[in-house]
């Protein structure tokens, strides 16, 4: 390859020269172009690039596929323009480009590809011409800048040959105009960007071709049908000749160019080149869209779990689930889940049109082999979503999580068009995001129901009636209803005609605490039931806790009520680390009594010494566990001050008053749900009163 640049001034002009010969190789029209590309940024003839590479690639790809041998390019740049001269060394005459090219040629650009020839050089040059010399032959074109001189004082065009002008028909664009036409872009911040540049678009090779008026039409595949995305001129009528080019665009898009003019040499190429960059900017559209809508449905994914999850009631979640589909993923919804026999259950359903309702459940009602009901049972028994025909069209996914497979979810079909691949794909992740909050709220359900039966097998089922002695309890378990509490009373027939008031409190929570607080009221009944006396039970339960209770610990408050002289209560307390109860007076004088001890089951050897209380009618002892003292409004306790504060006016009522009174202050001092255990229970000297 040979290589030869000069530049040089005539008559105050700057040129740009490159002479190069080339190869015949399928590399050389790309070379080809980047040597005019070069020659135009050298010279500032920018405006020229588009129209100079097209023409330029013509002529090349001509050489190399029809002459077979090595080829001359020459380019020249003023200020004026620029002129390109091809030449090879093949004797013969010039031919054009055939329309499809070899195998060969696999690097030539797609405007090659089409095999546009002489007649694209003729459209956008501002002149051209052949050479013939003995060694070769060889074509030239010139591109002039828009501020040349005047069309008048330009050299007319050399003629087409005969064959060639009998096919060009149709008013010939002038140099600039492919340039023109390609940089029309669209505005990226607009309000709809696509509409706006295919109507530009549409209307600058409206004008090239000289249509009166041209239409785009976009089918997004939403249902709606092909739309007019972008309109020019009149509409074309149905009985004239018209040029119609498909725009090559991605499933579920469609779109089609539509002009009102004659095809011919030139305005089939232009159509097919806007159409190609429509092409462009419409898949960009559709792949924006798309990744919108997929973002779209992670959001919507996203709040639906967070919503499931937020829901650890069976019916509030099974309510919940229609209501998430309808109307995004179809226009009705039903959930049916099965029973132990494994028949399916309507346990939800809902409509858009409220007014569907009934008939959607007569539809659901309905038995047989080809009913609604049946295609739910083989989505079930399969796995696999069904199919839904009329009246009620949609689809049946099956409710599966953790290998059970818990019933279906069918949803309708949209209004106007039937689901894709992407909506079926989030229809089915709804379902197994539905089936596991499902399954979860079936599970927490279980727990809670195993935690309340386990708790009140640790409760007395009810209190003893003893005459002239009045005794009430209030018990309320953490906020977390599936967790088993430490707290406990009891109410306990002593030997010798008195009866054992217990209240204990045992470390933790769950099934370890409540086996620990079972552990210590059997101890307890089993020990005072021998007769044994409280401090000897305090010390022999302290033993059992400390060998085995695994490292848990105990409070309790232990009362001996007898009867006394002259209609008193005779108390023997006994505080294991316990919090001291508060004594109300029929006068209603508050104060608390006791002097506490040591807690079980955290050393060998325990103190808690014993007080003789005396309770005069009317006189009520209050015991109580840390979930009374130790709630909290932010950082603030109800404290025991404004327990014995609050127990004082409710002096003189009986003990059921007394505790649900007290049990209402507590849970009234914060709005939050408790954080532990509160029980309370009342003794009150009833006698005479």
């Amino acid at each position: 390859m040979s290589t030869e640049a000069s530049r040089g001034s005539i008559g105050g002009t700057q040129e740009h020269v490159r002479h190069v010969r080339l190869p015949a190789d399928r590399r050389t029209p790309a070379t080809a172009r980047a040597i005019v590309r070069a020659v135009l940024a050298e010279a500032g003839l920018d405006e020229l690039l588009n129209e100079a590479l097209l023409l330029t690639t013509e002529l090349s790809t001509n050489a190399v596929v029809h002459a077979g041998t090595e080829l001359d390019i020459e380019v020249v740049a003023d200020a004026t323009g620029l002129t390109v001269t091809v030449t090879d060394f093949a004797a013969g005459p010039i031919e054009n480009v055939p329309s499809r090219p070899s195998s060969d040629e696999a690097e030539i650009t797609e405007v090659s590809e089409r095999g546009r020839g002489l007649l694209l050089v003729d459209h956008f040059a501002s002149r051209w011409g052949t050479t013939h010399q003995p060694t070769g032959k060889g074509v030239w074109f010139r591109l002039d800048r828009k501020s040349a001189a005047p069309d008048e004082a330009r050299p007319e065009r050399v003629q087409l040959p005969d064959e060639l002008a009998k096919t060009a028909s149709g008013p010939i664009p002038s140099a600039g105009a492919l340039t023109t036409l390609m940089h029309v872009a669209p505005e990226p911040y607009a309000d709809d960007a696509l509409a706006d540049f295919a109507a530009e678009l549409l209307g600058r090779v409206a004008d090239m071709i000289g249509a009166s008026g041209g239409i785009v039409r976009l089918d997004r595949g939403d249902g709606n049908g092909p739309q007019v995305l972008a309109r020019y001129g009149r509409p074309p009528r149905p009985h004239e000749e018209l040029l119609r080019v498909p725009i090559a665009v991605n499933h579920p898009y469609s779109a089609e160019l539509e002009l009102d003019a004659a095809p011919s040499g030139y305005a089939e190429p232009l159509a097919a080149l806007v159409a190609e960059r429509l092409s462009l900017h419409v898949e960009n559209d559709r792949l924006r869209r798309a990744d919108l809508r997929r973002r779209s449905w992670l959001t919507f994914l996203a709040e639906a779990s967070e919503l499931l999850a937020q829901s650890l009631d069976v019916e509030l979640t099974m309510a919940l689930i229609p209501q998430l589909v309808v109307p995004r993923l179809g226009q009705w919804c039903a959930v049916h889940t099965t029973d132990e026999w494994g028949r399916l259950q309507l346990a939800a359903a809902t409509h858009a049109d409220e007014s569907a309702l009934p008939e959607l459940h007569a539809v659901l009602k309905e038995t047989g082999p080809e009913s609604m009901v049946a295609r739910l049972r083989e989505a079930s028994r399969t796995g696999t979503h069904v199919p839904l025909g009329a009246p009620m069209e949609g689809f049946a996914v099956p409710l599966v999580a953790r290998g059970q497979r818990l019933g279906t979810l069918a949803v309708g079909r949209h209004q106007r068009h039937r689901h894709d691949p992407d909506e079926m794909s989030i229809l089915e992740d709804v379902a197994r995001r539905a089936a596991l909050a499902i399954d979860n709220a079936r599970i927490h359900d279980e727990r809670r129901r195993v935690a309340h039966t386990l708790q009140q097998s640790l409760l007395p089922p009810v209190l003893p009636v003893v005459e002239g002695i009045d005794f009430a309890a209030e018990y309320v378990p953490t906020g977390d209803a599936a967790e088993v509490g430490g707290d406990f009373y009891d109410v306990v027939a002593l030997p010798d005609g008195r009866w054992l008031v217990v209240v204990g409190d045992v470390s933790g929570k769950g099934v370890q605490a409540a086996a620990v607080t079972g552990l210590v009221r059997d101890v307890i009944r089993v020990l005072v039931g021998d007769g044994k006396p409280l401090p000897e039970v305090l010390g022999r339960l302290n033993d059992t806790l400390v060998e085995r209770g695994g490292g848990r610990y105990c409070t309790l408050a232990f009362a001996a009520v007898g009867r006394g002289r002259a209609d008193r209560l005779d108390v023997e307390l006994h505080l294991a680390g316990h919090d001291r109860p508060v004594l109300v007076g029929a006068d209603g004088n508050a104060r608390f009594v006791g002097s506490g001890g040591t807690a079980l089951g955290l050393l060998d050897s325990i103190s808690s010494p014993a007080a003789q209380l005396s309770l005069r009618p009317g006189d009520a002892l209050i015991f109580y566990t840390d979930g009374v003292t130790e709630r909290r409004r932010g950082r603030e306790l109800f404290g025991t001050d404004r327990l014995r504060d609050a127990a004082a006016p409710l002096a003189r009522y009986s003990a059921d008053v007394v505790a649900a009174r007290l049990r209402a202050t507590t849970l009234g001092f914060s709005p939050e749900p408790p954080r532990d255990d509160i029980a309370i229970l009342v003794l009150r000297n009833d006698a005479n009163f």
